[in-house]
């Protein structure tokens, strides 16, 4: 059965992006969010296996939809996503329980080498 995964990222075409590595490796893409607060709603209706989360958003930054989603389920994997430049937002994402994060402009390899990572 392919990992499902919600993919968060303000920009379509950085979720478009990620969409198709993931698609190429056996992932299967569930769902899209471009802020924060839609993540958190859609990680409560779709409980993907794991979440591709961007920190600079609008309305609600990554980091913060991070803490809300691992409040309502401390088991979530969620992988950061950022732009070069951005380790302190990174590691706080990390401290507000990220798994892994990646770097924009997404590596193939480093990307599914996060994924299956997090996934244990």
């Amino acid at each position: 059965m392919a990992t499902r995964v919600l993919v968060v990222d303000d920009a379509a075409f950085m979720r478009m992006m990620i969409k198709d590595i993931l698609t190429k490796n056996d992932f299967e893409i569930v769902g899209e969010a471009s802020n924060g607060s839609e993540a958190v709603e859609k990680y409560k209706d779709l409980k993907p296996d794991l979440t591709t989360m961007d920190i600079t958003m609008p309305e609600k930054d990554g980091i913060s939809a991070v803490k809300e989603i691992r409040a309502f389920d401390s088991s979530a994997k969620i992988i950061m996503c950022s732009a070069m430049g951005q380790q302190a937002m990174v590691i706080e994402a990390i401290q507000a329980g990220a798994k892994d994060f990646i770097v924009k402009p997404f590596q193939p390899d480093r990307v599914v080498e996060a994924m299956r990572k997090a996934l244990g």
